[in-house]
This record gives C-alpha cells, structure tokens and sequence, in this order.
C-alpha cells in the first residue's frame, strides 16, 4: 500500500470513530508501528489530526472546532433530530460525548424543560446556553483524549441517579459484539451510564455499524433503540431490527 493510500485510510479511521491507535492501525495495515507514527506526524503537522500518546484525534472532536468541520455533518444533523424526538418535559437525561451529541444539544428547542447530566466538557458547557435545561455535570478526573470526567467518583455518582434515558455516544457498533470502544476508563463510565438509565439509546452514523473495537461496552441486549442517519428499514439496519432493538 502506498503512503497516500495509508494515510487516506487513517483519515478514514479517525473521522469515522474520533481516535486511533496507532498499535491498531500497525495491524491493520500491516506496518510497523514506527511507519504508523510517522504518518501521523506528517497528518498532524499538515493539521488533519491531532497526535497524541498512542495514536491521534480528530480534529473535529475538540469542542472549539466550528460545526462546518464536523465530519458528516449532515448525518449527524438528521441523528440529532431524531434523538431529540425522545426527550420531553420533565425528564432525566444521561447523556455521553461526541460531535453528533454536540449538534443534538445545539439543536434542542429553547422551551424543553429537562435535567441533563453528563460527565463530558463540552457538552456540559453547550449545555449551559440552553435557557431551561438544567445541567449537572459529574466532575473528576478528566481524560484529555475524551474531554470527560473518569474515575470511581463518577461510576459512583452515576450508580445513585434514575434516569429516564441515557442517550449514548457510539464509537463502534455491531449486531454480533455489540457496542465497543477503546478505553477502559471511557467503558466504564459508559456501562454505568447505562445501568442508570430506563432506556438506553446508541447514536451512531452509518459508518459505525458492522465496526468492531478492542473492548465491549456492553451487547445489544442492553439497547433499546438505535439512531442513525438511515431510513429505518434501510437493509443495513436488518440484523439490528432481528435482534430485537428499535431502530429509527
């Protein structure tokens, strides 16, 4: 494979799921990890990623990046819509991080009255300019890479809340190994973010679906629906709408 060809796909990879490592991307395409962390740096240094320890971030998932860099804007846009569907009056709402639950939160009609509680930055401080959500963020050890709060203190804080419904950021989605993800710390305020939920929804763009990360968030079985930018009788969504989970 030639250089451009690895690096179209490394832009690729981190568009679609926000972070790579580099340790993944050696294996999948079959180079060394010294060739995978040259190539970031070029991509870094010609502003397309930003490298960090490990692999690198999208440039889009930084909370200061405009909407018109978002990747697949629109999709996430015509997610977003949908999600807000879900949420009324009077709820309690658990809600993760990411570009697409960026724009849901941007787009949430001024007039909603709900509770919001999240351990992500910037969807708290997105938060904070709607006139009548009231916000509670879980504050603790922050993860740079995430831009969330991590830790026992927020499982903690997560395992005393009921919320109507947890409405969850998707790294990876598949109707055989569920959702995924690639960092402990994230996976376990995730889970926990789910165990305190009524219903549980997975964002995701299409692109996500039938993808497969390094360690589990938790199995189909514990989502009740899915979102994605698709008609929900799209053929793609087939082995989801069989194994039991509302997709819209």
């Amino acid at each position: 494979m030639l250089k451009k060809e690895r690096q179209a796909y490394i832009i690729q990879q981190i568009n679609i799921h926000n972070k790579v490592l580099s340790s993944d991307l050696g294996t999948q395409l079959d180079v060394s990890e010294d060739t995978i962390r040259r190539d970031l740096q070029e991509l870094a240094e010609e502003g397309k990623l930003i490298k960090v320890h490990g692999g690198a971030l999208a440039k889009s998932f930084h909370f200061t990046i405009e909407s018109r860099n978002v990747y697949s804007l629109n999709e996430k846009l015509v997610i977003a819509q949908k999600a807000i569907q879900l949420i009324k009056d009077g709820m309690m709402v658990v809600i993760s991080g990411g570009t697409t639950m960026r724009e849901m939160v941007r787009m949430l009609p001024p007039d909603l009255n709900a509770t919001f509680v999240t351990p992500n930055v910037p969807i708290a401080l997105e938060l904070l300019d709607h006139p009548n959500a009231e916000v509670i963020f879980l504050g603790n050890k922050l993860l740079k890479s995430a831009q969330m709060a991590v830790g026992a203190e927020v499982v903690q804080r997560l395992s005393g809340i009921k919320a109507d419904i947890c409405l969850l950021g998707t790294n990876s989605i598949d109707a055989v190994e569920g959702i995924t993800d690639l960092e402990w710390e994230i996976i376990e305020v995730k889970k926990a973010m789910i165990a305190c939920a009524q219903k549980t929804v997975s964002l995701s763009i299409s692109e996500k679906l039938n993808t497969v990360q390094r360690l589990r968030v938790c199995g189909l079985d514990e989502i009740d629906t899915l979102i994605t930018e698709l008609d929900p009788l799209d053929n793609r969504l087939e082995s989801y709408r069989k194994a039991g989970i509302e997709v819209l």
